[in-house]
């Protein structure tokens, strides 16, 4: 593996440099190189099989949940079987979700997203495979994403299927518990909220409003499997696809790693931008530590360089 690092911009001299990620591994604090490494390998493998994770959305303002090393940072997630059987967990988890999806709800797309999206209208993704359920690719105009963990924007009746807006729901719940409209809390990744400081047995949670049944948002919790037709889809891109490449991922849950596996199984390179450690680094052929919104429109503007009658 090649792995880069950053300490500000960086320009490619005719938008390629002739960089190649099967070179043996070398630790360079060189932001040029590591840049135009990395626009080489986009225009080398022109359909790329894209997974992103939570550090292409710190830049919108929403927190991830590792460090540099891969650990979690904060308290565990909720998990599914805690949801679904405590009444409790439940009033804890809407009363910080009320506070935290907020910040979801008012996040705009980086530089990250609008760069993905660009380099899908110029014909160089196979498929954009998402591990966020902040619905920030689609905002940004990816058309062709499988979001692999849901979206936060809607909430799902587990007794009759019913799809319920999230936003209604926020309506209701501040409707419901108007303590909740005068507290603040710090945000927690993926909507929730660090709120300790209420008595949670007081807050009521909402309901379908068809059949009074239990309401779940509909992303994918800790505990609980991705949907099968996510991930063969998902698969079958992967196959589809001559590399693949990871933006903003550590890769410690099994959920996206399994495709760097698969990748890795047929001999397909992989590169990846992440700040810090990931799961997958053995397999890596090419890495590039810095942030999603200042690599991936570099190498966006590389490209346009190397391909100047391309429509941008």
């Amino acid at each position: 593996m090649k792995t880069f690092t950053s300490e500000g911009p960086a320009e490619c001299r005719n938008g390629v440099d002739p960089v190649r990620p099967e070179h043996t591994p070398a630790e360079l604090g060189d932001a040029q190189t590591g840049l135009c490494a990395l626009a080489d390998f986009v225009l080398a493998h022109p359909r790329l099989f894209v997974l992103t994770g939570a550090g292409i959305s710190t830049a919108s303002g929403i927190p991830d949940y590792r460090d540099a090393n891969g650990e979690r940072k904060g308290r565990a997630p909720i998990l599914l079987q805690e949801f679904l059987r405590s009444p409790t967990a439940r009033r804890r988890y809407w009363a910080r979700s009320a506070l935290g999806w907020k910040v979801l709800a008012q996040a705009e797309p980086s530089a990250a997203h609008h760069a993905l999206a660009r380099l899908e209208a110029l014909g160089r993704v196979e498929r954009l495979v998402t591990q966020n359920v902040d619905g920030l690719h689609h905002r940004a105009g990816q058309t062709d994403t499988i979001e692999l963990h849901g979206n936060i924007s809607r909430a799902v009746c587990v007794s009759c299927g019913r799809v319920h807006a999230r936003a209604a729901i926020q309506q209701r719940l501040e409707a419901d518990n108007p303590v909740l409209q005068t507290l603040t809390a710090n945000a927690a990744p993926d909507g929730d909220a660090h709120l300790e400081s209420i008595d949670f047995d007081t807050i009521r949670v909402p309901v379908c409003d068809h059949c009074q049944g239990m309401l779940k948002p509909d992303v994918v919790f800790f505990g609980e499997g991705v949907p099968s037709e996510r991930v063969a889809a998902a698969q079958a891109a992967l196959a589809h696809a001559d590399a693949m490449l990871v933006a903003g991922s550590s890769l410690m849950v099994y959920s996206g790693y399994r495709f760097c596996v698969q990748a890795a199984r047929a001999g397909k390179p992989i590169a990846a931008i992440n700040l810090g450690h990931t799961r997958a680094d053995p397999l890596l052929a090419l890495k590039v530590t810095m942030p999603c919104d200042q690599a991936l429109p570099s190498v966006l503007a590389a490209l346009r360089l190397a391909n100047p009658r391309k429509p941008s």
